[in-house]
């Protein structure tokens, strides 16, 4: 059996969006939606306990979140301005939300932000030689 697929490559034989320099691939990462997709799959990877913390099936899982909740966004956006959407667009896109939200989990999880015994230490001698009086 070829395990080539499976076997962690190096940093740079890999794709931009594995690296993670690029959210999209073939996209102005500038534009508004873009921007808005970014700040959703990081606000989710934060409640989540951070990017770090997830394995890729779940990072999978709040790109496809991002989506839909953008798509809906946009209907909700051309419904406000008054114009006709697709109300079982609208409805189905709500349902895969809920559907992929208890996925994810909407539960937060706290990251254990408690400094190390040595970076208590490091402070405490910094301001002990920021106090002691020049000879």
């Amino acid at each position: 059996m070829d395990n080539s697929g499976l076997v962690p490559r190096k940093s740079h034989a890999r794709s931009r969006l594995t690296n993670g320099v690029d959210w999209l691939a073939n996209c102005d990462q500038r534009s508004a939606i873009a921007r808005r997709y970014r700040d959703i799959c990081a606000a989710i990877a934060s409640d989540q306990g951070g990017i770090e913390r997830l394995a890729e099936a779940r990072v999978q899982l709040i790109r496809r979140f991002a989506s839909a909740a953008v798509l809906a966004e946009g209907l909700e956006s051309r419904l406000a301005a008054g114009e006709q959407i697709d109300i079982a667009e609208h409805a189905l896109l709500c349902s895969t939300l809920v559907r992929v939200a208890q996925r994810i989990g909407i539960d937060r999880c706290s990251r254990d932000v408690t400094p190390l015994l040595t970076d208590y230490l490091d402070i405490k001698q910094e301001k002990e030689e920021r106090e002691e009086p020049s000879s």
